[in-house]
């Protein structure tokens, strides 16, 4: 395998993740398909990917533990002879307004949006090959700035912050670093716990009068990791004009 690029996608069993670990096979990369929890799902988009022609594995996990995220890429290594790409679309949102919010949930979602995207991204920047591609993810929220989305659009500042930091350090290696910074897509994450009132209004926002998909996202993750050679250090919006 050590001819044909590779990826591996942190969060790539489901929602987001999926449609860029899919994607970037359909590119004729070997992708190694993260999972958290639920290795059935990531086996899943293995079985998908395989049986579309590509080549992928699954591996877990957490991606806030140094020798969890260590492991993952031992483990792409291995079976890929390197790794070209790495896409990281792990995280999780909890929404509520600033005066209510539990510090317990804060804690939380920082753990994994914030150091789960410097841990993996610390292994990207030791381990990816020259010439590689590594995309973080933001949201559109850090400049809608939604009520009940205050700590979820901090902790994807932050992401933002080390994305075009490590851009710059990562000179002299010809490797791209960006962030693509989706807005409402409809995905279990984004879907959860809005009544359709809420999605119809979200929906009507873009000029484009719909919610993104996660195909759209993955096609944003593929120009970065593919042919947006000249694109780095940037966030990337895709959210259909919203912003």
């Amino acid at each position: 395998m050590s001819g044909k690029r590779s990826a591996l996608v942190l969060g790539g069993s489901g929602g987001i993740g999926r449609a860029v670990a899919e994607r970037l096979a359909a590119d004729g990369m070997a992708v190694a398909v993260h999972y958290a929890g639920n290795k059935s799902r990531a086996d899943e988009v293995v079985t998908a990917i395989e049986q579309a022609g590509g080549h992928a594995i699954a591996v877990g996990g957490d991606v806030a533990e140094e020798s969890d995220m260590s492991a993952a890429f031992d483990a792409a290594e291995a079976a890929f002879g390197g790794v070209d790409v790495v896409v990281n679309t792990a995280g999780i949102m909890l929404l509520g307004p600033v005066a209510e919010f539990s510090l317990d949930d804060l804690d939380r979602m920082h753990r994994v949006n914030i150091r789960g995207t410097f841990v993996v991204a610390q292994q990207a920047a030791r381990r990816i090959r020259d010439g590689g591609a590594i995309v973080n993810f933001s949201t559109s929220v850090t400049r809608l700035a939604f009520p009940e989305y205050a700590g979820y659009a901090a902790s994807k500042g932050a992401v933002e912050a080390m994305t075009l930091v490590l851009a710059r350090e990562m000179r002299g290696r010809d490797v791209t670093v960006n962030a693509v910074a989706p807005g409402p897509t409809a995905t279990p994450l984004f879907l959860d716990g809005k009544d359709q009132a809420v999605i119809d209004r979200l929906a009507a926002q873009p000029p484009l009068e719909r919610l993104g998909s996660p195909e759209d996202i993955a096609e944003a993750v593929a120009f970065l990791a593919g042919p947006g050679r000249w694109v780095n250090g940037q966030v990337l919006f895709a959210n259909g004009g919203i912003a």
